[in-house]
């Protein structure tokens, strides 16, 4: 006889009580293990059986895959355990404990999306004591939010494996069929410093890096012009110069400059693509300046994501719901498990306004009609 988790508040409160943000920047930066620990135990008595994925090379990383049932095909209800650093000055309450009042629940992490995991296992208590035809598969990942490391992880050992998958983005409970992939890129000039009244002496990065701004902004030009979709509200690829940083004085030729930017491909569009587009387009300019031009990727990138069995999956999710599937501008874990060859939305409670927002907060009246869809999902798709 298993024994019954708390109910979904208390899970929520102690999945944000347990810290576990990824960032880039490694003072930020801490295990997951602890969330995974949670889920792990009360999805354990549940009966369903547990296995704890560690993440190469990072020894407190690890995904969490539960499964209930057992046979190909079923249901994964999926969710990120990580959340984004926070600045809790300008929070009104402490993002680690779950404060309730305005009927939202306020915490680093309520809709984006330790939400969503309480909310699946408060879902799926009802169905442990019934045959399941197909499996329910309820999947925790790790860092999401940096460097999709679990979702790569997933991907590469090739599993969970089931007919459709539903990842639990805070999306106001609208299904969402389609989304921009997300690239990070630096362009590194060195180049050779000197006096400034004599340019001979020196090979200036900055006169370089300002021919690589026009290279880019002309590429970015044409591929407005090229490629549109009409389901997006910025409906072409968008690029945008984030940072740049170069020289040490006025009166010194410089010697180096970074620039730092990001490209949100539609669907359709390949990152490998872009990425040599970019180095065949930029590559000559460090001969024509007598520097030495780089490019690399900040992080592998997120593919663009599009569900195009718009009869599957998206219209039940449209049905249930009562919205159209939409897109959106974010990118999600769901081309990772696409690729593993699911058929997936992105659907959950809680608004993208409120992510990596201070006062991030999951609004009560998400919770029930949330639970009442993943019933009726896993209804469909595991009995």
């Amino acid at each position: 006889m298993s024994r019954t988790p708390p109910d979904a508040l208390a899970m929520l409160r102690e999945l944000i009580a347990a810290p576990s943000i990824s960032s880039t920047t490694a003072e930020w930066d801490l295990s997951n293990l602890k969330v995974i620990e949670l889920l792990h135990t009360w999805l354990e008595e549940l009966g369903f059986s547990c296995e704890v994925m560690p993440i190469p090379h990072q020894p407190t990383k690890a995904n969490l895959i539960a499964t209930l049932g057992t046979g190909p095909g079923g249901l994964v209800l999926s969710g990120h355990t990580d959340t984004v650093p926070c600045d809790p000055e300008l929070w009104h309450s402490d993002p680690f404990r779950v404060a309730e009042r305005d009927q939202r629940l306020y915490g680093l992490g309520t809709c984006d999306m330790k939400g969503f995991l309480a909310l699946a296992i408060e879902a799926a208590k009802s169905f442990v004591d019934q045959p399941l035809k197909q499996p329910l598969i309820i999947l925790a990942t790790a860092d999401e939010e940096s460097a999709m490391s679990g979702a790569r992880a997933l991907v590469e050992a090739g599993r969970p494996k089931a007919r459709a998958a539903v990842i639990g983005e805070p999306t106001s409970l609208k299904p969402v069929r389609m989304h921009k992939g997300m690239m990070m890129e630096a362009v590194r000039i060195e180049g050779r410093s000197g006096h400034s009244s004599d340019p001979s002496l020196g090979a200036n990065a900055l006169d370089a890096m300002h021919q690589v701004l026009n290279e880019l902004s002309a590429f970015r030009n044409e591929l407005k012009a090229k490629h549109r979709n009409s389901d997006f509200r910025v409906d072409f690829p968008s690029m945008n110069f984030g940072c740049i940083h170069g020289g040490d004085n006025p009166n010194r030729i410089c010697g180096h400059c970074e620039l730092e930017f990001d490209l949100r491909p539609l669907p359709g569009m390949s990152v490998d693509g872009l990425r040599n587009a970019i180095g065949e387009r930029l590559g000559p300019l460090g001969a024509q300046f007598g520097v030495e031009l780089t490019t690399r990727a900040l992080f592998p990138g997120i593919p663009p994501f599009e569900n195009r069995d718009t009869d599957g999956l998206v219209a039940l999710a449209e049905k249930l719901t009562g919205h159209r599937a939409q897109a959106v501008a974010f990118g999600t874990e769901a081309p990772f498990l696409q690729q593993l060859g699911m058929d997936t939305i992105v659907m959950g409670p809680g608004s993208i306004d409120q992510a990596h927002q201070p006062d991030e907060y999951l609004a009560l009246d998400q919770i029930q009609p949330t639970i009442d869809v993943l019933k009726q999902l896993i209804t469909r798709y595991c009995l």
